[in-house]
C-alpha cells in the first residue's frame, strides 16, 4: 500500500505539473498564432534591427507595417478613384467613396510617421499591387465591378493580419496610433466590400 506521506507528494508533483503545462500552453498556442499572423501577412525581417526614437524603439515589423500602408495607399487610391468614376453600380461606387477617404487619410498619417520615425517608404505600388491596377485599367462593365471588388478584398484581408500583429506587439506609440487607425479603416473598407456581393470568398482564401 502506498504511504499517506507518498500520496501527499505524488498531489503536490502532479500540482506543479499541472500548473506548468496551464503556464505553458497558452503561450505555445499564443506565439503560434502569432507566427501563423506573421506567416499570413507576409512580414518578413528587413535586416536593419531597432533603434530608438522619442515615441519609442522601432523594429523591422514596425517598419513593414509602414511601407505596406504606404504601398497599400499607392495602389488603392487609383482604384478607389476608378470605381467612383467608372463603375455604374452604386455599391461599388460606394467603395471607391470609402477607400478613397480611408487611404487619403492614413497615406497622411504614415508620411508623417515616417519623417518623425526616420523610416524611408516606397513611391510605387508593388509588383502585385501593379499587377491589380493594370487588370483593373483594363477590364470593362461587371468584370471590372469584379475585378476591382476582389483585388482589394485580398489586399485588406491580408492587411488585417498584418495591423493586429503590429497593434499587439509595437513598443511605438506612434506606431500604434497609426496601426489602430488603420484597423478601423481596412475594417470599414472589409465591410463596404463585402456588401457589394461581389466577394468571390473562395478565390480569396487563396494565397
Amino acid at each position: 500500500m502506498t504511504s499517506g506521506r507518498a500520496v501527499g507528494t505524488m498531489l503536490v508533483v502532479g500540482g506543479l505539473v499541472a500548473t506548468l503545462a496551464a503556464l505553458l500552453v497558452p503561450v505555445y498556442f499564443f506565439d503560434g498564432n502569432r507566427s501563423i499572423a506573421a506567416s499570413r501577412s507576409g512580414w518578413q525581417d528587413d535586416g536593419m534591427g531597432t533603434w530608438k526614437t522619442e515615441y519609442g524603439p522601432v523594429n523591422s515589423l514596425d517598419r513593414e507595417f509602414m511601407r505596406t500602408v504606404r504601398t497599400g495607399g499607392l495602389w488603392e487610391l487609383p482604384a478607389g478613384r476608378a470605381a467612383k468614376e467608372r463603375s455604374t453600380r452604386r455599391s461599388v461606387r460606394t467603395v471607391g467613396d470609402h477607400v478613397v477617404e480611408g487611404d487619403s487619410e492614413l497615406d497622411k498619417r504614415v508620411i508623417q510617421a515616417g519623417r518623425a520615425l526616420k523610416v524611408s517608404l516606397p513611391n510605387k505600388p508593388t509588383a502585385q499591387q501593379q499587377q491589380y491596377l493594370d487588370g483593373i485599367e483594363k477590364a470593362r462593365g461587371a468584370e471590372f465591378d469584379r475585378a476591382l471588388v476582389n483585388d482589394l478584398r485580398k489586399s485588406n484581408g491580408k492587411t488585417i493580419g498584418l495591423i493586429s500583429l503590429v497593434r499587439d506587439q509595437t513598443r511605438n506609440s506612434m506606431v500604434r496610433s497609426l496601426a489602430t487607425r488603420a484597423n478601423t479603416i481596412v475594417l470599414d473598407h472589409l465591410s463596404v466590400l463585402e456588401e457589394t456581393g461581389l466577394v468571390d470568398y473562395e478565390a480569396n482564401t487563396q494565397k
